[in-house]
């Protein structure tokens, strides 16, 4: 069997070789980790190789599972497995060579799932930003154009994935960080209903509860897949059971079926003072005719809700508080308290603001979002639409080094950031789960945005609801047949 043609198929249709036996699972981790080895200087992706363990799980006997013997790459936040460094980016932890104590339900689910883990993803320095430059281990990079940023808080998990190193990666999303690096990486990137996926055993919930956690992927079925095999309650969890409404079968079978006629809301316009780039508006306009060509009523909606500034200006302030309180957890595992010279100047700053927020306006601020995410339902019903579409993010890619601070300006990387959450952060505030796919790419009319940069469209379903945006998005994938383009950089 051909690896390198082998690495061109998803981690669904490698899994079935395995199955097959035409190829066993450590010819598929020794592919991969020769991939890595040669392209991950260039993209920075993958941070903490753990080679030798994976090569160890593939030789461990027949691998169930419908991921069974894939590679596989957990983020460097979230994705822990005991033994392994977990650092957050921080380079407060990597001096102390910080390693998990316990697995992850993550790591857990996915093993169960037959994914292999070879070794943990660039992220931002506490996952803070929607591009991935951590001072302690350098910018990850886009294999469609090295110059730019692949997004963040998953960029490395999004670089890794759309250079073909691994067909899935893990990542979480607590503002756009699957959704974000997704589009910017001409991806798949589905964030979850909020509690569908579990950050046990050691929370209940990040960042008050707007994070959550799945994959990239390059299709939709594996995607699809992935839910399958990580929205599984562990105990304890608080949000679990709320956001599962009866699915008869499982979500990757939904891909056999197509959804009745939908009422798409098309949310045409970026909110307040902002502008959709005009490459994201072609490219958006274009889904829109994608979604009505295939049967679907798409309407133009004037989402007013997005327009409001209050929605950032609580998902600031519950941020900056749970920083704060990150800081301190980073601090007791150090074992001293940590200074404004441990930490990045934006994640000094952020935690500064939180610790003077007063507990009543915290608990304000998580009331809330709560009210937020009522009026989005109530409009989606009143309207009703049953999925809106928008455009992921309003920009084409950043480049690197354009969302940084300074010493003058601690908060610059955050104020910078602002636009690219502009459609993201609204849905970790409701809960609401939402889908990036790949809508197509930049033209090269603007200087700052060189021609073939990926641009995704964002569809966004009531709590509960993924089963329609797999399907509606494996709808669009059959049109469109995105996983066949391939990046500059690639295998």
């Amino acid at each position: 069997m051909n690896l390198d043609e082998v690495a061109l198929l998803d981690g669904v249709a490698q899994a079935e070789l395995v199955r097959r036996g035409e190829v066993t699972p450590r010819e598929l981790i020794d592919a991969a980790i020769e991939r890595i080895e040669r392209l991950n200087p260039r993209l920075g992706a993958v941070i903490h190789p753990t080679f030798d363990r994976a090569r160890k799980e593939a030789e461990a006997g027949p691998v169930d599972g419908p991921f069974a013997g894939i590679p596989f790459l957990l983020k460097d936040a979230g994705g822990e497995q005991a033994g392994e460094y977990s650092m957050l980016g921080m380079a407060a932890l990597k001096k102390i060579g910080a390693r998990a104590k316990e697995d992850s339900a993550i790591a857990t689910f996915a093993r169960d799932g037959g994914l292999i883990a070879l070794g943990r993803t660039n992220t931002p320095e506490l996952a803070l930003l929607p591009t991935t430059e951590p001072e302690a281990f350098g910018p990850a990079r886009n294999p469609w154009n090295l110059d730019h940023s692949p997004g963040g808080s998953s960029g490395g998990a999004a670089a890794a994935v759309a250079s073909g190193l691994v067909p899935v990666a893990h990542g979480s999303d607590g503002g756009g960080s699957i959704r974000g690096p997704a589009s910017k990486c001409g991806l798949v990137g589905l964030k979850p209903t909020r509690g569908r996926t579990s950050l046990g055993p050691g929370r209940g919930e990040h960042w008050s509860s707007l994070s959550t956690h799945l994959v990239l992927s390059r299709t939709v079925r594996d995607t699809a897949t992935a839910l399958d095999c990580l929205s599984r309650a562990f105990p304890g969890d608080p949000y679990h059971a709320l956001s599962r409404p009866a699915l008869q079968g499982s979500y990757a079978d939904l891909l056999s079926r197509a959804p009745e006629t939908l009422r798409i809301g098309y949310v045409a316009e970026a909110p307040r003072e902002l502008e959709n780039h005009p490459d994201v508006s072609r490219a958006i306009d274009a889904m829109a005719s994608t979604l009505e060509s295939l049967g679907h009523v798409v309407e133009f909606t004037n989402l007013a809700l997005l327009d409001e500034i209050e929605p950032t200006l609580a998902y600031v302030r519950i941020v900056a508080a749970n920083v704060a309180r990150s800081l301190d957890r980073v601090g007791a595992q150090i074992g001293s308290p940590l200074g404004p010279d441990d930490v990045e100047r934006l994640s000094w700053a952020l935690a500064e603001r939180g610790r003077e927020i007063p507990v009543v306006q915290h608990l304000a601020d998580i009331e809330f979002i709560h009210r937020f995410g009522r009026d989005m339902a109530r409009f989606q019903t009143e309207q009703g639409f049953d999925l809106l579409l928008t455009a992921t993010q309003p920009l084409p890619p950043a480049r690197i080094g354009e969302i940084t601070s300074t010493p003058d300006e601690p908060l610059r990387a955050f104020v910078r950031a602002g636009p690219y959450g502009a459609f993201t952060l609204p849905f970790n505030l409701t809960g609401q789960p939402g889908i990036s796919i790949p809508a197509g790419f930049t033209t090269g009319e603007d200087p700052g945005f060189p021609a073939g940069l990926p641009i995704g469209a964002q569809l966004v379903a009531p709590i509960g609801r993924e089963d329609l945006l797999i399907q509606v998005a494996g709808q669009v994938e059959q049109e469109r047949n995105w996983a066949a383009q391939r990046p500059p950089i690639f295998g």
